[in-house]
């Protein structure tokens, strides 16, 4: 096919023409070229306003906050590091020394903070700095949870587009009496709850062998999809306090496994549900043919699906780790002291009697948005790319 670009006969036209009228084909005219620029710069400029303005407003004084608003540093007030330098110096273990030699005593008290449901190991004092422990306790919980969130919401996202499940109803219920009869159990007569979920484990296996062959009523993948996604959709409000209650009846009150593993929980239907989609979309001759060379279908997922679905699986990465990131509501009722992430610094730290000193916290901010800023950039590239790019060829 000829590749040759067929241009318009330029000569004897008029301004209005060259204005508006395309050069060539697959090419805007000048007219619409201003008119699109002008439309992205616009936005972009709205898009990044309010982060121009948490960046600028952590390097003013007092009155230059409430006597503004001024945008300008240098031009409408005198920027100065006073909103930096409190942070750093109202706790004493805050300085760049002291942080340097508690890395280790960072490490111990990780350790112990960790194993302290299983293990009794007591954490070594001094403390270290509160706004470098929430640091990287968001750091160390977000990215954990992102990966266990990721890798089993992947996986279940794969079994759900290429298994056809009928579960049964029936089965399903008795599954979920046993669940509520394990909390009663626990939360009512003090019974460990190793103990009641062994039990009702063993009981659901023996239920099902004996019994289940009598139910009729089957379920199938979009029935399981919807209800995966409907865990989202719930308001996390509404089971706070049960998970309060199930947390503290097993002693993980205030750890990071308990945070890992309520973020993981809950942002899993978004996996779930976006990752099915670009699996979906996979040619299904492509695992056929890696069937037909003796491979197993766990070697598929991982050598050939996950490869393909490298941009869907980036952005989604990206996005289940700003929802961890910024979770509030679950972090301020599961984290007391040990625990606290950045936003409940954000929240908590910078409010005195007279209100908000809106220029301490937006130092915070800027900090807590900067991890966020650094993994968008460094997965832009797998973003930008196509799901099967030199895939399939012929």
């Amino acid at each position: 096919m000829n590749n040759t670009r067929y241009k318009f006969d330029r000569s004897g036209r008029t301004l209005l023409q060259k204005l508006f009228e395309a050069p060539a084909v697959g090419k805007m005219s000048p007219a619409a070229k201003i008119v699109a620029y002008a439309l992205l710069i616009f936005w972009s400029l709205i898009v990044l306003f309010p982060i121009y303005w948490v960046i600028i407003t952590s390097f003013k004084t007092p009155a230059a906050v409430n006597q503004g608003p001024f945008y300008i540093p240098f031009v409408d007030f005198q920027p100065t590091l006073d909103a930096w330098r409190v942070q750093f110096t109202e706790d004493p273990n805050c300085n760049i020394g002291a942080i340097g030699r508690q890395f280790g005593l960072l490490a111990y008290n990780t350790v112990a903070f960790v194993l302290s449901p299983f293990f009794s190991i007591t954490p070594m004092e001094p403390q270290i700095c509160k706004i470098y422990l929430a640091f990287t306790n968001s750091v160390v919980i977000s990215i954990f949870s992102t990966l266990i969130c990721v890798v089993v919401g992947s996986m279940a996202a794969y079994a759900l587009a290429r298994i056809q499940y009928k579960p049964k109803f029936g089965n399903i219920l008795m599954f979920v009496l046993l669940i509520v009869g394990v909390i009663i159990v626990t939360s009512y007569y003090k019974v460990p709850w190793w103990a009641s979920t062994t039990v009702a484990l063993a009981l659901f296996f023996f239920l099902v062998r004996a019994v289940g062959r009598f139910f009729k009523i089957r379920l199938g993948n979009g029935d399981i999809l919807f209800w995966i996604i409907s865990q989202r959709i719930l308001p996390p409000i509404v089971v706070v306090i049960p998970i309060y209650v199930m947390f503290q009846a097993v002693k993980l009150l205030d750890t990071h496994i308990a945070l890992i593993m309520l973020y993981a929980v809950a942002n899993m239907p978004i996996v779930v549900w976006l990752m099915h989609d670009f699996f979906a979309g996979l040619p299904i001759e492509l695992e056929e043919s890696a069937q037909l060379d003796g491979a197993t279908r766990m070697g598929i997922f991982w050598d050939i699906v996950m490869p393909l679905t490298r941009p869907g699986l980036a952005a989604t990465t990206l996005l289940i780790l700003v929802l961890s990131w910024n979770e509030y509501l679950f972090a301020v009722f599961l984290a007391t002291v040990k625990v606290q992430t950045m936003p409940i610094m954000v929240a908590a730290k910078n409010t005195g009697e007279k209100g908000i000193f809106w220029w301490e916290m937006c130092a915070l901010i800027v900090v807590m948005i900067i991890p966020v800023i650094v993994m968008a950039i460094l997965l832009t590239r797998f973003i930008s790319k196509g799901v099967l790019s030199g895939a399939v060829k012929g």
